[in-house]
């Protein structure tokens, strides 16, 4: 039989040495240098783990790592992110079955943006808003392990943005051996998707490795027209240097993103909005519309007859789906070393490189001949003929995207001093500078199918001049156009000691994160707001206040300017773990973070008394976490309880300020959260392997919402938080029946989740199960060959995923806004056939 249900490293024994400590965590390779000296490729590296599901944690922070073992029993091509949402502490919501149009996270109430998110330790948090774009990650089956820390992040974490915890993965390592696979994949909704891998094994005099994968997904969106395609290319070379753990390693990313986007159902429409005192779903379109749960964007679309002489306007909304994709072409380079200076003296470097082109949301305006941006200071008689009628009178559509391109730079360095067997140093220094340009070149939309128009380009006129909109100083249109430049210096400290004959580990550190914003903003903006206008206009009038007006425009705008703004801090990370009775361990840690206000909160500005400009109502968030925890690992269970108290101050939200008539951010106080996690992996027999969670979640705003300028308040003091599920369960169960056949199956229990700051709206609990199977051909001669089946949501359980939060649901109270919910995916299946060589 073969060890795919075997726990590996099956010893009885908890305690070893200091340096095989968390392994599976490793955000770098100097916290891998420091956690673990010897290093071995089986399993979770280094970890003892059940399934590759449930794996001995020996850190003193609360922890959850799964490994490839598992990871390849998930559908082909899925987010690791899905993946991740059986362990503890995490709500992810997928956007669709397959994982190619993202998804939310929320990990013990955090939202992705204020989570770390790393890839072979390099930060992949956005630059300037931390978004995490799930759907853009690693293919799974190069995943050689993931983790979440709940609660902290890493003491190196090179990051000015999680006030939550830190979700990490590493790639695998080459094999020792020539070889490779090619898989291909069938599945409901036209899933069609190929990939392969090619293992070089050890080659030349120095025994250099590498490994080349490619992989191509293309599929339907499960609701409604349009369809969704990835291209993925990986590469990774690996030189060790000597026998002593040494290495140095190079890897290669690109991903390439072209999506139709789903639209999700109003909540509350038709007969009103629920009553949340029974805890009922929402009414929402999805019971109105003829389409049901399939409600989506606009299947049709007529383009208006073009007439010269004759006004011409498009009739048509916003919602067409051919109008509605989603680019991202996203890729890096990540350099990984490990050096031995001396004997006990170690130094690590990771340098690396982000590449970043993408847009999303609406993308569209009508825009009318004659407007003000095309015509400026002329008379309305006179504009931009758009769509070639030979006259100036017609309402045309264009493309208006904002496009974000980043190139961004990194470096993570760790020099490691062992004192001796007991005691080690570390010194850790990061890097992280990011150019962040924003702009939006209108472009134009193709007609040439009047009943299916599709963008030229879909980053409008960015790569192409012939493709802009022109007015008539010669003017290229934009939508925004501004520069900002994001630069993180870190220097981290931290010293590990082992005491009572080694049953005590103590971690004292701290990082200290120097962050800096330089912010370019070309258009004007107005004042008190995000709005701006990118114009060749000319001002007709300064104020005294420093503003300036446009002719046949009211707002008072805000010049073209540059500035900068810093952020600094010292934070804490301590934590202790004790071993003790052979197999039983208890740990307990602190630590504290800082997250900077994001570029649309500092572009966001007003103009003061004294002539200067900012944003007067956003200052860094900040946090505190204390974890604890039990800990029992034996050679067929491994269990962890742990509690948490969470303080996070400064909290930033976007409130709808109704005298601005826009969004605005604002901090608004703190939030308390405290909480248990619960997760057991049992293996009775060596063919059997079972794995469970619960996760039990208590957090309360602390504050009343200042809402507006004016000072009106919501009343969110004592509510929850919106989109965090208190309650939280999962079960997996994987058996092994001989060796050709093993099945699983799990599910996940997601409780209730308010919609609304003031908790005037909240959706049902909702299950989902699924199932997978798997034919291995190995006993037949083909060794890593199989046919893998399976069957996402297999009760067709309907619920709503993300949700698209605001501060009230109840018309006429302050706050109010409609709200909107994505749609969970139906059933699935799917088969994957693997041949290996």
């Amino acid at each position: 039989m073969s060890n795919r249900n075997r726990l590996i490293w099956a010893t009885t024994a908890l305690v070893g040495s200091m340096m095989a400590a968390g392994a599976a965590s490793a955000q770098s390779t100097g916290t891998e240098a420091t956690e673990v000296e010897q290093v071995t490729v089986t399993g979770v590296r280094g970890q003892r783990t059940i399934d590759g599901l449930a794996t001995a944690e020996t850190v003193a922070k609360t922890r959850n790592t799964v490994g490839q073992e598992f990871i390849a029993t998930q559908t082909a091509g899925q987010t690791i992110l899905q993946t991740l949402n059986l362990t503890p502490g995490l709500s992810f919501t997928n956007a669709d079955p397959y994982g190619s149009s993202g998804g939310n996270i929320r990990l013990r109430g955090f939202d992705g943006n204020r989570v770390s998110l790393t890839f072979d330790g390099i930060p992949l948090n956005d630059t300037g808003n931390y978004a995490t774009y799930t759907n853009q990650q690693l293919d799974p089956e190069l995943i050689e392990r993931a983790s979440v820390n709940t609660g902290s992040t890493d003491v190196d974490s090179p990051t000015a943005s999680a006030t939550g915890g830190t979700i990490n993965y590493v790639t695998r390592r080459p094999a020792q051996e020539f070889g490779g696979w090619i898989q291909g994949s069938l599945g409901d909704f036209n899933y069609r998707r190929v990939m392969a891998l090619l293992d070089t094994g050890a080659v030349g005099p120095w025994g250099t490795s590498a490994w080349f994968a490619a992989s191509y997904t293309n599929y339907d969106k499960f609701k409604g027209l349009g369809e969704l395609e990835k291209t993925q290319y990986n590469a990774r070379i690996y030189q060790p240097l000597g026998d002593n753990g040494d290495f140095v390693a190079l890897s290669g990313h690109y991903n390439e993103n072209r999506n139709n986007n789903y639209n999700g159902p109003n909540l509350g429409t038709a007969t009103g909005f629920c009553d949340v005192a029974q805890t009922q779903v929402c009414v929402s379109d999805v019971e109105t519309s003829p389409f049901g749960w399939g409600v989506d964007f606009d299947r049709t679309y007529t383009a208006p007859t073009v007439r010269p002489g004759v006004r011409d306007d498009d009739l048509n909304g916003t919602n067409y789906f051919g109008l509605r994709i989603n680019p991202s072409n996203t890729g890096n380079i990540r350099g990984n070393s490990r050096f031995t200076l001396a004997e006990g003296l170690i130094l690590t470097v990771d340098p690396s490189f982000q590449y970043t082109l993408a847009n999303g949301g609406t993308q569209q305006l009508l825009l009318n001949e004659n407007d003000l941006l095309l015509r400026t200071s002329r008379p309305a008689t006179q504009g931009v003929d758009l769509n070639g009628d030979g006259d100036v009178l017609d309402r045309v559509r264009v493309m208006t995207p904002s496009n974000t391109n980043t190139h961004r730079y990194g470096l993570n360095s760790s020099l490691i001093w062992d004192l001796n067997a007991s005691h080690r140093l570390r010194a850790a220094y990061a890097f992280d500078w990011g150019r962040h340009r924003q702009n939006g070149h209108y472009g134009f939309v193709d007609f040439s199918d009047p009943t299916a128009p599709r963008f030229v380009d879909v980053f409008g006129g960015r790569n192409d001049e012939s493709n802009r909109v022109v007015n008539l100083d010669g003017y290229a249109l934009q939508s925004r156009d501004r520069k900002s430049i994001a630069q993180l210096n870190q220097f981290s400290v931290e010293y590990i000691g082992r005491f009572l004959n080694d049953a005590l580990t103590l971690n004292i550190g701290a990082r200290a994160p120097f962050f800096e914003r330089e912010l370019n903003q070309y258009c004007y903006t107005q004042n008190a707001s995000s709005n701006v206008l990118c114009t060749s206009e000319v001002p007709n009038a300064t104020l005294a206040n420093g503003n300036v007006t446009f002719a046949g425009r009211t707002p008072q705008y805000i010049a073209p300017y540059q500035r900068e703004v810093k952020f600094d801090d010292i934070l804490p990370n301590v934590g202790a773990t004790y071993r003790f009775g052979g197999g039983q361990s208890v740990y307990a840690s602190y630590s504290e973070s800082l997250s900077a206000p994001r570029t649309d909160s500092l572009y966001a500005v007003t103009r003061f008394a004294d002539g200067s400009i900012g944003n007067p109502t956003v200052q860094p968030e900040t946090s505190t976490n204390i974890d604890f925890g039990y800990r029992y690992t034996s050679g067929t269970l491994i269990a962890q309880v742990s509690g948490f108290f969470n303080t996070f101050d400064n909290r930033i939200v976007s409130t709808f300020d109704e005298d601005l008539a826009q969004f605005v951010d604002r901090n608004v106080g703190s939030v308390e959260s405290k909480g248990i996690e619960l997760s057991a992996g049992w293996s009775p027999i060596e063919a059997l392997s079972l794995y469970g969670t619960a996760s039990f979640l208590d957090s309360e705003l602390q504050d009343d919402y200042v809402f507006n300028a004016a000072g009106a308040r919501l009343p969110t003091k004592g509510k929850k938080q919106v989109e965090t599920p208190e309650q939280m369960y999962s079960l997996r169960a994987s058996y092994q029946f001989n060796d050709v056949f093993t099945a699983g199956i799990q599910g996940k229990y997601t409780g209730e989740r308010w919609v609304t700051d003031v908790n005037d709206l909240k959706v049902d609990a909702y299950t989902v199960v699924d199932i997978d199977a798997r034919f291995d051909f190995a006993p037949f001669g083909f060794e890593g060959t199989y046919l893998q089946v399976n069957v996402t949501n297999l009760f067709d359980e309907q619920y709503y995923s993300n949700l698209g939060t605001r501060s009230s649901a109840t018309p006429g109270q302050l706050g109010y806004s409609r709200l909107f919910a994505g749609v969970g995916a139906p059933r699935t299946a799917m088969a994957t056939l693997r041949y290996a060589f």
